[in-house]
């Protein structure tokens, strides 16, 4: 080796040259991480963002903290508390709280494997299923739901921080106003705070997928050791005595079993968005099994401490101000002691940072940057993403549920069909093998090239699952299943699909045909 030569850091470097990748030693911030980039791979679907990552070094903990970033929030604070209002007894809410949350675990773990086996993002994977063109319809539309609720937690953070504003400066009471001081549907106040929330979260994002991890490990904890003194604080002033039936009227008969069963699903389907996409988070663990073990403790561990948390504090506002809140946002805003409001609002709003960056600015990020990978890198993908968040005006669209319905629950149709393909392709027709050279290549020969690049199977699989899933939203007549449109996308999507592939000639026995001694498999 000559002297001006770079000797390999890690032995992973070494094994990827030796191999033909592009590794580009000793740099490490690439946003996403530095990919495995081979000289034969097409540049018209890779960048370093979105190919192989040559270092999974995530642990179990590091999983662990991303699902509490995911769980606290307003949003797992309205979920679990809402749960205790539906007539249910507290031991039947938490049967059905530990019913769906072992169902999110198991929905996990399988979309996680394949992105943890290949080191590729969600709609890298999609790829395989979809075709190396046809990933981008489940990359767009997964990124516009993410865009979507991006815009509408970072305003619902941004309440928070208005209402701690105006208790410490009265004087800014008016700014807070819409009639007074407004602007499109927002307060001059509301712009400044939502401004503030919009600028950090970029700024946390843009500083990379490392910055990010540190975050996220960081913030979980913290939301807790705030969460049990805001819970401690309720209780000691509401003398320590509580009613845990948070409901006014009790259900009997099958009204119970139907009850509990439309409560289970609203728990799978709160989680359906990150659990879709999993796949951007468990690319980076050190091993499947890490994955596993920190969805166990991060899932049905961590959901339920929380929701024991949330019910615990939601149950002490009925004796402590005369009225039960389960919006947390509203019992910070009754809070007299000062530093405790301070304290409690500052969490919200780390909280909402946390669950904004791990499920609404990562994976559109990895959407966008799928549709033009040359153009659009991980870092430009989720600023167009954030840009997009502003100009949809998510205070408008909070405030207009006519609007929300019909916008965020089409698109949501989607999103369990989407699954339900993605694990029929992977478990079923695939046979969980994947040939990850073929997802960077344009070539016709290629295993995921199908139809000009698009798999008719999957496209029209996803189709019928959703119109399926939409009709059981908004029909008249049948729209009392709309609780369980996620469970139907899901499952029809996922027998359409492993009816129609073999039928259309894609299955594992044609794969290992194509990619002879390239797949990666179980």
């Amino acid at each position: 080796m000559s002297t001006t030569e770079k000797p390999f850091e890690t032995e992973t470097e070494a094994a990827a040259a030796a191999a033909g990748f592009v590794t580009h030693a000793g740099e490490h911030d690439h946003g996403a991480g530095a990919g495995l980039i081979k000289p034969g791979y097409d540049k018209r679907l890779t960048n370093e963002d979105l190919a192989p990552l040559r270092d999974q070094s995530w642990t179990w903990y590091n999983i662990f903290a991303f699902w509490m970033s995911d769980v606290h929030s307003v949003g797992g604070y309205l979920t679990a508390g809402s749960l205790f209002a539906l007539g249910l007894t507290s031991w039947q809410v938490f049967v059905c709280l530990i019913t769906g949350i072992t169902i999110v675990l198991f929905f996990c773990n399988l979309v996680a494997k394949p992105s943890q086996r290949t080191g590729v993002p969600y709609p890298v994977i999609c790829r395989s299923v979809f075709g190396v063109l046809g990933a981008n319809i489940p990359a767009i539309i997964r990124g516009l739901i993410a865009v979507a609720w991006y815009g509408i937690q970072t305003y619902l953070a941004s309440a928070s921080l208005d209402i701690l504003l105006v208790r410490m400066f009265p004087g800014l009471a008016a700014y807070s106003d819409v009639a007074q001081h407004g602007f499109l549907g927002l307060s001059s106040l509301g712009y400044v705070t939502f401004a503030i929330l919009w600028v950090a979260q970029a700024a946390v994002f843009w500083t990379g997928m490392n910055t990010i991890k540190r975050f996220i490990d960081f913030a979980g904890p913290a939301v807790y050791v705030v969460m049990i003194a805001l819970c401690v604080y309720l209780l000691k002033e509401s003398g320590w005595s509580i009613n845990l039936n948070l409901s006014d009227h009790q259900l009997s008969g099958t009204q119970v079993f139907t009850t509990m069963l439309a409560a289970t699903a609203l728990v799978v389907s709160y989680f359906s968005g990150p659990m879709l996409n999993f796949g951007d988070f468990s690319r980076y663990g050190r091993t499947f099994k890490d994955v596993k073990k920190g969805n166990f403790w991060g899932l049905p561990v961590n959901f339920l401490f929380f929701s024991v948390l949330t019910v615990l504090t939601a149950a002490a506002t009925l004796p402590v101000y005369g009225e039960l809140i389960t919006d947390p946002v509203k019992t910070v805003g009754k809070i007299d002691n000062t530093f405790a409001l301070v304290l409690a609002a500052l969490t919200f709003t780390t909280a909402t940072i946390g669950i904004n960056i791990v499920a609404n600015f990562v994976s559109p990020a990895f959407d966008f940057s799928n549709v033009n990978p040359q153009k659009i890198s991980w870092r430009t993908g989720g600023m167009i993403a954030a840009v997009g968040s502003v100009l949809l005006t998510p205070w408008n669209l909070y405030n207009n549920p006519e609007t929300i319905h019909y916008t965020l629950d089409t698109l949501g149709a989607f999103i369990g069909p989407l699954f339900g393909v993605l694990i029929a392709h992977y478990y079923v027709v695939h046979k969980q093998q994947v040939c990850i050279d073929d997802l960077f290549t344009l070539d016709e020969s290629g295993a995921y090239h199908y139809t000009k690049g698009y798999n008719p199977s999957a496209i029209w699989a996803t189709a019928i699952a959703a119109v399926c899933a939409m009709l059981a939203v908004f029909v008249p007549g049948i729209n009392r299943f709309d609780d369980y449109s996620w469970f139907i996308g899901c499952g029809i999507g996922f027998a359409a699909y492993a009816l129609i592939a073999p039928r259309m000639g894609i299955g594992a026995e044609q794969l290992a045909a194509k990619c002879v001694g390239k797949l990666v498999s179980e």
